[in-house]
């Protein structure tokens, strides 16, 4: 009898721990009702999912995307800090105007909404339009930056930091494409226009910045070793065998390396 209440008392633990393991495991970042929450920011409302506990970490995504880019990136991260994943204007869960959409106001909405959520300053992980996002964010609002990491990241829209086949392909997308959306059009128009940063600019950023690209990222190489020797409390990481999504391609080395950032 004894021996029977001990297999069954080991199938009853196996049963929860598999079950926890399969609700845990079966989260759609992005759209995770228990996670999810919306906040009334500069007019619109923005969406933001919440995990762990400790100091927070806002999460920032590239273009077109949303918080589920970053599935590789959150359930690393909430192990050691108060992650904060968003959904840019736009994009997303959130709202937002096709007919008003910069870097500038993107930055400005998470700057606002460390406000609200009465957060005085946070880490910041940018992936490509998010990386923009967080460089305007540490020039517009220092405060709120306590430690920024970037990948794939550029300052200018031109050749010297997109190769000319990427820009003619944007282009091509906004003059012909018949079946895409205006929000499309007007997140691939900003892309085209956006941004318009002078390197001397970035000098002011005051916070350490690890700047990071693939080898082979969309973002040419000698636009990121621009942006890096442009901020004086800057560190440097391309990824061997890479490209521009590397935190998806690679996400241990990727999440490994931002982490050792983040606690020097």
């Amino acid at each position: 009898m004894q021996k029977r209440r001990m297999i069954l008392g080991i199938i009853i633990l196996m049963i929860t721990f598999t079950t926890a393991f399969a609700q845990k495991n079966s989260i759609v970042y992005g759209s995770n009702p228990n996670a999810g929450h919306f906040a009334p920011v500069n007019g619109i409302q923005i969406y933001y999912e919440s995990y762990g506990k400790g100091e927070p970490l806002i999460l920032l995504h590239g273009n077109g995307g949303s918080i589920h880019a970053f599935s590789h990136q959150i359930p690393f991260f909430e192990k050691y800090y108060h992650v904060i994943a968003i959904d840019s204007r736009l994009q997303g869960k959130s709202g937002g105007s096709a007919d008003s959409i910069s870097y500038d106001l993107m930055a400005n909405d998470f700057c606002a909404l460390l406000d609200y959520l009465h957060i005085s300053s946070a880490y910041v992980l940018g992936w490509s339009d998010g990386g923009n996002d967080g460089l305007i964010m540490a020039m517009k609002c220092p405060q709120k930056v306590k430690r920024l990491a970037i990948t794939g990241a550029n300052v200018v829209p031109d050749s010297t930091a997109i190769p000319i086949d990427g820009i003619m392909s944007m282009k091509n997308f906004v003059m012909n494409s018949k079946t895409a959306t205006k929000t499309q059009i007007a997140l691939t128009k900003m892309m085209i226009d956006q941004p318009n940063i002078p390197y001397s600019q970035l000098a002011l950023i005051q916070c350490p910045v690890l700047v990071m690209a693939g080898d082979h990222d969309f973002i040419k190489a000698e636009h990121t070793l621009k942006i890096f020797q442009s901020i004086t409390n800057a560190s440097l990481c391309i990824f061997p065998d890479s490209n521009h999504g590397v935190c998806q391609q690679h996400p241990e080395l990727f999440n490994k390396t931002v982490l050792t950032f983040f606690k020097k």
